[in-house]
């Protein structure tokens, strides 16, 4: 059954069925997600519980120590990832819940049969890392009542879809405003994906701290890549190759300010005495670097577990106390900085 509408009584799975000249069974087939439904059957069925805004209705709250979290991540292997994957978990184990991991090797949308398959099980909810579902997707599991919340959003989410990130914005402000103040004026900077909403905000507070300083913006100065080593090492590379080389570089990730570590390292220039780097993230590795490695905060193992709390609250059918969660960001000054070359 479902919550009664505004025009009239609530639609009913027999309702729908008689509707569509199915049977009862075959409509709480599409709904529970069981594959046995002709593709074009299931199309009409879908489109009838979308018409009609069915919503199954939930009768009680999980019960503790049952059920599944979806989690989700666009693409997983790093040690950010790692940290994601501790606090949903931490937070997963402690309402007596198990993680279920997808990665979708890079890409930022399910494909359909992730979506088939997530149906099938069905989970208590979805979080979904740096990544998004479509329109079609979203209705799917709201008709099933399977909430999902979003953690570091790659874009502007719809205004309904709950989502945990950082200040990213923030982040690139103070890290860029750290090498002003040390009296740094060519600043460089290593970005991430210009797919992903964090990056294209790290790198605005970036240019904005520049305005800021009266330091005019040099698009020579900036290099995007994926936020792994190898990456932050390449660009990196360029960036120390230059004929007027960067004095500071601001990488938009720990795993790039290693790179870009090593790369300072094989052409023989110290670090903080002839470049200074600016990370992001402040990994556990972050201090074992040599120099330890100056680093923007992201409170990653509270994003992780706040999402999943609120995740936890939406299936009990509670409302979260907000639909966007930017936690605070901040600068931890360890080694890798100093003053300019004179």
């Amino acid at each position: 059954m479902s919550t009664p509408t505004p025009h009239g009584p609530a639609p009913t799975i027999a309702g729908i069925a008689r509707e569509l000249g199915v049977s009862v069974p075959t409509v709480s087939k599409v709904l529970n997600g069981r594959t046995d439904v002709a593709p074009a059957t299931r199309a009409r069925v879908e489109a009838a519980l979308e018409k009609h805004a069915y919503r199954r209705r939930r009768t009680a709250a999980p019960p503790v120590g049952a059920g599944l979290v979806d989690l989700v991540f666009h693409r997983v292997g790093s040690a950010w990832s790692t940290e994601i994957i501790r606090g949903v978990e931490d937070a997963a184990a402690a309402a007596g819940l198990s993680v279920i991991l997808s990665e979708l090797g890079g890409k930022h949308r399910p494909p359909g049969a992730w979506l088939e398959t997530t149906l099938s099980r069905p989970p208590l909810g979805v979080l979904l890392v740096a990544a998004s579902l479509s329109a079609a997707q979203r209705r799917r599991l709201t008709t099933r009542s399977i909430p999902f919340v979003v953690i570091d959003t790659d874009g502007e989410p719809p205004p309904d879809v709950p989502t945990v990130g950082s200040d990213n914005w923030n982040g690139g402000l103070v890290a860029t405003r750290h090498l002003l103040e040390l009296g740094h004026r060519r600043i460089a900077t290593i970005s991430g994906p210009g797919d992903m909403l964090c990056s294209r905000a790290r790198e605005d507070g970036y240019r904005t701290a520049l305005e800021e300083g009266g330091v005019a913006f040099d698009p020579a100065l900036v290099r995007s890549g994926n936020f792994e080593v190898e990456s932050g090492y390449r660009s990196g590379s360029e960036l120390l190759d230059l004929p007027e080389r960067p004095t500071a570089v601001f990488a938009g990730s720990d795993m790039q300010g290693i790179g870009l570590l090593r790369a300072a390292q094989e052409r023989g220039i110290s670090v903080p005495r002839d470049l200074s780097v600016v990370g992001y993230d402040d990994l556990p590795l972050a201090t074992w670097t040599a120099p330890a490695l100056t680093t923007v905060r992201q409170p990653l193992l509270e994003m992780a577990t706040t999402a999943t709390r609120t995740l936890l609250a939406l299936a009990r059918g509670d409302a979260p106390m907000a639909r966007r969660v930017s936690l605070a960001t901040e600068l931890v000054v360890r080694e890798s900085t100093a003053p300019p070359p004179r």
